[in-house]
């Protein structure tokens, strides 16, 4: 049998007759091309809060978020910035590596931290949706703004007169992403506050004249200066046009910085992670099959010696590798002796044709993962085969049982003669479901003995040869005791369907 390396180069082969991807984010996106290069200037710098996603252009799980996460970063343009690397790009490995990334997609939260260019950076987990990436980058969004009433106003006044300074007052007590994010943009240079309409805050009224809400006050020379009032709509551009009478938002991208530093111990440290971040990436990659090279990110940004400071990672849990591909059977006597034999037990073929799609890569890859996780949990399971159709006993198969030419998944008992089928695979009419979840309760039933089973047509299975009889004595023990090996007490907890991690469809937001 072909295993493990083997598929590898397989899969890639397999798979290169589909299109090349170059890239999953073209210029018009709003989604943010990163490099290793330009990562300290757009993100590590700014003051805002980021997600980086971390991707390969042949990753399905990518290829499935690339909506969610589109529609994430437009939701979030001017609150925070979402941004991706291609860790395919040989450039960007040993950044990716640095940065703990060992699958694909790896999303990471990246909020400004106590010293400047020092980030905080937290892994996501959340929902792959854009209405959970959009909550949780939110969630994580500094909040400048002050909240005053009557009894702190004039005290907030009275800090740093000269600066100038700006109030909403709000029926609101929550302070919103587009208040934090403008005071975000004239950190430094305007002090934002937020002065909620109650009883308790008459004075504060009063004092300025307020009566409509919300209301954006501007006070451009500190507290003895004039407020001047906002009567535009509440958004961010407009809004932040008002307030430059004042001041100069901050420029975001910060320029780029000439550094000049000793790279010994980060040359050690970056071949380290990169030869790390390389391992698992092909160990992906393995199941997947590589559907071309990636391209180079869209945006160019020329920096001298600018090196990106090692994030600080905040409570970062392990991340999970991707499970080891499933062997491949080799040649059609492999095949026989696995699977075909007239005493072979129950084996799941998975039938690779030579022009694969994106739906063979998930099949097998959620194969992968299912088998691995049995192994983990010391789980008897019947094993999981690749028949590619360079196989002889490929077309075989295909031919006896009426199979399609798409990708086909299906159980086979050779020696009670029986055969299964995938619901789906290639009925024309329903699309196969090969998500890990629909395939694993398919196997859970084949495990259960549930659901009916076809017959294996005549031929197929090649007979036993007939044995001498030595006396009575000659009997069907070995037979026995093999039925008897596949027959297992399943229990509840081995048939539960633990949660996938395939992306999930985005919410409306």
């Amino acid at each position: 049998m072909v295993h493990t390396q083997a598929l590898a180069v397989a899969a890639a082969a397999l798979l290169a007759a589909l299109p090349v991807n170059a890239g999953l984010y073209p210029k018009s996106s709003k989604v943010i091309q990163l490099d290793s290069k330009n990562y300290d200037r757009l993100i590590a710098q700014s003051n805002y809060t980021s997600i980086v996603e971390f991707y390969a252009p042949w990753c399905g799980h990518c290829k499935n978020l690339q909506p969610a996460y589109e529609k994430a970063a437009a939701n979030l343009q001017g609150l925070a910035k979402v941004a991706a690397i291609d860790c395919d790009e040989e450039s960007n490995k040993p950044f990716c590596g640095q940065m703990g990334v060992q699958g694909f997609p790896t999303l990471k939260i990246v909020k400004p931290g106590k010293t400047p260019g020092r980030p905080i950076v937290e892994p996501y987990e959340g929902p792959r949706t854009a209405k959970g990436i959009v909550d949780a980058v939110i969630d994580k969004i500094p909040n400048l703004v002050k909240r005053v009433d009557d009894k702190t106003l004039e005290a907030w006044l009275a800090e740093s007169n000269e600066t100038a300074k700006a109030i909403l007052f709000s029926d609101k007590g929550k302070t919103s992403a587009l208040l934090k994010a403008i005071a975000i943009d004239f950190k430094g240079s305007i002090n934002v506050a937020q002065i909620r309409n109650t009883d308790k805050e008459k004075a504060s009224l009063e004092l300025f004249g307020i009566s409509k809400f919300p209301t954006l006050l501007l006070l451009p020379g500190g507290k003895e200066a004039e407020g001047i009032v906002y009567d535009g709509e509440m958004k961010k551009e407009p809004m932040v046009k008002f307030l430059t009478q004042a001041a100069e938002p901050n420029q975001d991208p910060a320029p780029a910085k000439v550094k000049v530093k000793s790279k010994s111990k980060d040359s050690k440290k970056a071949s380290k992670a990169k030869a790390e971040f390389e391992a698992s990436s092909k160990s992906q990659a393995s199941k997947e099959g590589e559907t071309g090279g990636p391209a180079a990110t869209d945006e160019t940004i020329v920096e001298e010696a600018t090196e990106s400071p090692q994030p600080e990672v905040e409570a970062e849990k392990p991340v999970v590798l991707p499970a080891p591909p499933i062997p491949i059977l080799a040649t059609e006597a492999e095949l026989e002796t696995e699977c075909l034999g007239p005493r072979t037990g129950t084996c799941i073929l998975a039938l690779l044709p030579s022009s694969p799609d994106e739906v063979a890569a998930a099949a097998v890859g959620a194969l992968s993962e299912i088998a691995h996780k049995h192994k983990q949990h010391a789980r008897k399971l019947f094993p999981f085969y690749v028949l590619a159709e360079a196989n002889a006993g490929y077309g075989k198969i295909k031919n006896a049982l009426s199979l399609g030419s798409s990708i086909e998944v299906i159980a086979i008992n050779g020696r009670r003669g029986w055969w299964k089928k995938l619901p789906g695979a290639a009925d024309k009419v329903v699309e196969a479901d090969v998500s890990e979840e629909a395939i694993e309760n398919w196997v859970d039933a084949i495990r259960l003995g549930e659901g009916a089973k076809k017959k294996l047509p005549e031929g197929l299975i090649p007979e036993e040869p007939e044995e001498p009889v030595v006396g009575e004595e000659q009997a069907q023990e070995p037979i026995v005791a093999e039925d008897a090996k596949e027959t297992e007490t399943v229990t509840v907890e081995e048939v539960k369907v633990e949660e996938t991690k395939v992306a999930e469809p985005h919410d409306e937001l």
